[in-house]
């Protein structure tokens, strides 16, 4: 089996023919994904196709079958997959960020399993921010949509050292609310806005291993974080 990824389907049905030096009537043709052409690069999607010579489909389910010999090709595959993401995502962040007025640069981009690290830095980061943070907001919103949607990846955004001052300040606002859930064995935060939601639940959950963490939505659409027991079933 084949798999070839391009522009349009055309392409990819050429770039078949071509590696397997056959004409396309005679190859069996699967279209895992169609292209579509996204906005300013960032949700644009190449077609993707599996290919198999005529005839060879059940042989490759076969050899498929056999642990040994798709191990190797599996780890190789793994490896280009995850260079390639990084280059496409690497690709997109440039783009946007070319396409915006700020005098910006994305100076780090790391991917660790299912976790994607992004750090832009440059001159304008403050107003890349915005003010109380609403560019970031908006940027970190966009990418997670993007970058989650097409490659199920979780994303932190850093910009200059925002993100981490973020953490400082939630960390210290949880001081009360440790305490509180440490003499009452519940509490629940103030309304907090997009990152802010995040770092504390993932702060609370870390703690209070043995507690239920979740994030409400108030009836205005804001969030909290509340800790609370685990409900026991009735016996």
């Amino acid at each position: 089996m084949l798999r070839v990824s391009a522009k349009t389907l055309d392409e990819a049905y050429i770039e078949a023919s071509k590696e397997l030096n056959v004409s396309i009537i005679d190859l069996d043709i699967e279209i895992v994904q169609n292209a579509s052409s996204g906005f300013l690069g960032m949700f644009s999607k190449d077609a993707i196709i599996e290919v198999y010579l005529k005839g060879e489909k059940q042989k490759a389910s076969k050899i498929k079958s056999e642990p040994k010999f798709e191990k190797k090709e599996e780890d190789n595959s793994s490896q280009k997959d995850e260079n390639k993401i990084k280059y496409e995502i690497k690709e997109g962040i440039n783009k946007l960020l070319d396409a915006s007025c700020f005098n910006v640069e994305l100076v780090e981009l790391r991917l660790d399993g299912d976790d994607l690290y992004i750090k832009i830095d440059g001159e304008d980061v403050a107003l890349l921010i915005g003010k109380e943070g609403y560019r970031y907001k908006a940027l970190s919103y966009a990418l997670h949509n993007w970058i989650k949607i097409k490659y199920n990846l979780n994303i932190s955004l850093e910009i200059a050292e925002f993100l981490k001052n973020q953490k400082e300040m939630i960390e210290k606002y949880l001081i009360g609310i440790k305490e509180r859930v440490d003499s009452n064995s519940k509490a629940q935060t103030k309304p907090l806005d997009g990152i802010l939601v995040k770092i504390a639940l993932e702060d609370l959950r870390k703690t209070y291993p043995d507690k239920y963490v979740a994030i409400r939505t108030l009836r205005d659409g804001r969030k909290i974080v509340i800790v609370n027991e685990f409900r026991k079933a009735n016996s």
